[in-house]
This record gives structure tokens, C-alpha cells and sequence, in this order.
């Protein structure tokens, strides 16, 4: 019988399992609210089996989350206990335990209690970058729905060794992979998510994220496509192929682009492209396998429902949210996503850029910064972009090149490789160097990869192209 999860020290039977989620219930009863600040490991499996089965509301915080970030959410949910490593609660007055193997303490917390929606058993958070994010409250309906699609979906696959890529508290991996993974009888294989080559929300080491993949043997894992860039890259410059084990490399979190998917699958790496969000309860459409469509997002999975607004926008249903923590306002049948995009004969989702991102050139011109982005991203020069321009003549850009060592004429080529795909007014006239990555950790990414772009635009003042001035 295949194990329940293996780490880098051991492995779970079921019966293994079953007493570690038993001996968990004392620590748990009583407790309304419980939020975690874990890596990636038993622990956190435990924990979220553990409360689900004891209908205790689970509130995982990001470990990218700076202290004002986890403190908002702490008290917006009323959390009335913290689950985190031993060693990062010394002084406080905590209780010592042992979760899966890990010196865990559990510090109780002064919070009030807040009004939740009814039945809520998780709460994600929108983001991880800046300001006060917005609290997702999941039923377990909304959760059980998704997995049960997921497993539904990849069941041609017999997908038997799933390995964590991304973090736990992040909804994408806890739900369409942990607790799919799970559900269907495949072994996960948990990690510190450094181990793995992911330092932060991303900073990502290729070489030795190809080295684990290999060398556990995982058939499954999820990406966000700048991870995957970097490891198409990697595979490149060493004359590599995919890991031969590999069934299944589920792509998500924002837009891939064509490139990238079909450079992938001459490598041989099975890569599939979907789209969720938060409120969706995660994955929404995939890729799924037979029925690939590179440059789109799949095709709804069992559990969704989509279709697209006069304004193009696309609505979702079928495992919905049950409400904003803090916000009285009902969610409703269909959900309105903000992104922007259109279904094919086929009912394949193509993804067009977010609405409320919408930019209007000087010249009134529509132009969506995700589409131009993604074009800049299919350029193997190029690993994030941002793109500006709303009221301006011209576009333009922040870049952050796949190598520092690139020069300004190799990424000046790469934009211009990215402008002879694109009509003359969605084209980027001028461009700048970012200062730093985007990504979670400089508040200038969501905790998916998305980039922010008023953050961005802060740091990068000087990037925008600058309007005519005339005298009279």
C-alpha cells in the first residue's frame, strides 16, 4: 500500500496517519478559530486534515506575509490560536507539542470573535503584497467540490507521487494539490519549500528544483509560469529533457502564454495551463490530458460553471466563496471575476487581461497590460514585466531579465521581438530595468505571481513614457 506522505526523513502509513490526526484532537477541542504559520511538511497536512475533521475553521498565513500583514489577518478572523514552529515562538507563552514529527507551539490569542460565514472552514487571503488584503471564507463544500473535480479531471493520469512545489498556505497547493492528492490515494511528497529551490514568494533555484523532481520521482507538480520559465531555461542550457517520471506539471496563478507551454512540451514536460481564483474556491479550467489547447486556460473542470458577460468579462459558479470576511454582502449565483476573456467552440478559455487593468492610450486606444506582458514573458530574455501607459501616447515597461547578466541590447532585442507580435498602439516604446524582483517578499507580486503593478510604478517613477508638452 502506497503511503500517505513522505518527507525527507519519513513516511506515513494510513494507520500512521490516522493516529497522528487522532492524537491532534486534544490540542484542537474548543478552539474556533485556528491559524497556521508552517512550511511545507507534515505539520501543516496534519493540521488541515486535523481541523476540517473537527470543524475548526483553518486560517493559513504565508510565511512571505510581513508582521502587519499576518497581524491584519489574525484579527480580522478572530483567530483564537497560532500554530508555528517552537523555535520562532521563544519567550512567548506557548504550548509545546509534536505534529508530525515537528516541535510545533500553539500560542493562544486575545482575539474577539468575529461574525463568519455560515459553514466557513477555510480563510485565504487574496494576496500577500501590500496593504490590509481581503479574507476569503471557503466552505467545505466549496473545497470538497474542487478536489473531487481536480481528481475527476486527472484520473486518466494514475498520478501516484505528488510533489509540493508551492506553499501550503497558498490556496492553489493546498486544495488542487494537497487535498487532491490525497483524496485520490497518491502519496505527497512534502519538503521545506527551500529544499526545492524556492527561497521567499520568488527567488527560485532550477538547477536544484530539477535535481528533487528527478530524484523523488514525482509524476505531479504544480507551478507558477515564472518557476517554469526558469526550469524551461535550465533544461535548455544543460541539453536536458524532462524528468521521465513526470505525468503532470499543472500551470497556474497567471497568464502562461503559447511560447512557453509549446517550448515546454518539446522538452517533454507534460505542462498544462489552467485558471482559478480564491473566490472559486482555486482551479476553475485545465488543460486536461487529450485535450490541450496551448495559449488557453482548458476547458471547465467537473466542478465549474463559466460564461462570459456582454463586457467580456468572465463569470464563474458551482463552488463559490460564502463571503468576504467583514462583509455582509451575498455573493450570489454567478460570480463576476474581473478577468477578461472569451470561450471557443470547444469551450475553451482564452484569458484577454483583467478588466479593472484596462489601459486607454492617449490616442483611445484598449489595451489590456496582461496581453502585452505575456508577450514580453515568451521572450526567454525576459522573466516579469510590467506593462504602463493608461492616458500616455505609448506604452512602456518594467523588466526583470532571466539573467543579470544580460545586456541592455539583448533585453532592447527581446522587446522588440515581443512588438513585432503586437499591433503598433500595444507596442512598448520605452523600458527600464527593475530595481528588484516582483514578487511578494518587495510587495510588488501577489502571492501567485501577479504582478502589483502601482507598487511597481512607485518604485519605478521614471519608466513612464513622458507627454508632450506645448506652449502656446
Amino acid at each position: 500500500m502506497r503511503a500517505v506522505l513522505e518527507t525527507l526523513e519519513r513516511s506515513w502509513s494510513a494507520a500512521d496517519w490516522a493516529a497522528e490526526l487522532e492524537a491532534l484532537k486534544p490540542l484542537l477541542r474548543g478552539r474556533r478559530v485556528v491559524a497556521s504559520l508552517l512550511d511545507n511538511g507534515a505539520a501543516f497536512a496534519l493540521l488541515d486534515e486535523a481541523l476540517r475533521a473537527e470543524g475548526v475553521v483553518h486560517l493559513p498565513l504565508p510565511l512571505f506575509f510581513h508582521a502587519a500583514q499576518r497581524q491584519h489577518a489574525l484579527q480580522a478572523a478572530g483567530a483564537d490560536a497560532l500554530l508555528l514552529p517552537l523555535a520562532a515562538a521563544a519567550g512567548l507563552p506557548v504550548q509545546a507539542c509534536t505534529v508530525g514529527g515537528e516541535a510545533l507551539a500553539l500560542l493562544p490569542l486575545p482575539h474577539a470573535p468575529v461574525a463568519l460565514p455560515p459553514g466557513t472552514q477555510t480563510i485565504t487571503f487574496t494576496s500577500g503584497s501590500t496593504g490590509a488584503p481581503k479574507g476569503v471564507c471557503l466552505s467545505a463544500a466549496a473545497l470538497d467540490a474542487v478536489a473531487d473535480g481536480v481528481v475527476a479531471a486527472l484520473a486518466p493520469l494514475g498520478i501516484e507521487r505528488h510533489l509540493s512545489a508551492l506553499p501550503y498556505a497558498v490556496l492553489l497547493e493546498n486544495l488542487a494539490g494537497l487535498a487532491s492528492a490525497r483524496r485520490q490515494g497518491a502519496t505527497v511528497l512534502a519538503q521545506p519549500l527551500a529544499s526545492l529551490g524556492l527561497t521567499g514568494a520568488a527567488q527560485f533555484d532550477a538547477a536544484r528544483f530539477d535535481a528533487v523532481v528527478r530524484e523523488r520521482a514525482a509524476h505531479s507538480l504544480i507551478l507558477l509560469p515564472q518557476m517554469l520559465r526558469a526550469w524551461v531555461a535550465h533544461l535548455v542550457r544543460k541539453g536536458l529533457r524532462a524528468p521521465p517520471a513526470l505525468k503532470l506539471v499543472d500551470v497556474g496563478g497567471a497568464a502562461v502564454g503559447a511560447p512557453l507551454i509549446e517550448a515546454a512540451l518539446q522538452l517533454g514536460l507534460p505542462v498544462a495551463e489552467g485558471y482559478g481564483l480564491s473566490e472559486g474556491a482555486s482551479v476553475q479550467t485545465l488543460n486536461r490530458p487529450g485535450q490541450q489547447r496551448p495559449g488557453s486556460a482548458g476547458q471547465a473542470l467537473p466542478h465549474a460553471r463559466l460564461r462570459i458577460a456582454d463586457d467580456g468579462e468572465v463569470l464563474i459558479a458551482g463552488s463559490l466563496f460564502s463571503g468576504y470576511l467583514g462583509d455582509p454582502q451575498p455573493v450570489g449565483d454567478w460570480w463576476p471575476t474581473g478577468d477578461l476573456g472569451r470561450l471557443d467552440a470547444d469551450g475553451f478559455l482564452h484569458l484577454q487581461g483583467r478588466k479593472k487593468h484596462l489601459l486607454i492610450t492617449a490616442f483611445g486606444r484598449n489595451v489590456s497590460p496582461e496581453w502585452v506582458e505575456t508577450e514580453l514573458r515568451s521572450q526567454p530574455a525576459l522573466l516579469q514585466a510590467a506593462v504602463f501607459g493608461d492616458g500616455l501616447p505609448s506604452l512602456s515597461a518594467v523588466l526583470w531579465p532571466t539573467q543579470d547578466s544580460l545586456s541592455d541590447a539583448t533585453l532592447q532585442a527581446a522587446v522588440d521581438a515581443a512588438n513585432a507580435t503586437l499591433p503598433d498602439y500595444a507596442r512598448v516604446q520605452r523600458w527600464r530595468r527593475a530595481e528588484l524582483p516582483f514578487d511578494a517578499a518587495h510587495g510588488m507580486a501577489t502571492a501567485n505571481g501577479r504582478p502589483q503593478r502601482d507598487a511597481i510604478l512607485a518604485r519605478h517613477p521614471d519608466v513612464l513614457v513622458p507627454t508632450p508638452e506645448f506652449s502656446s
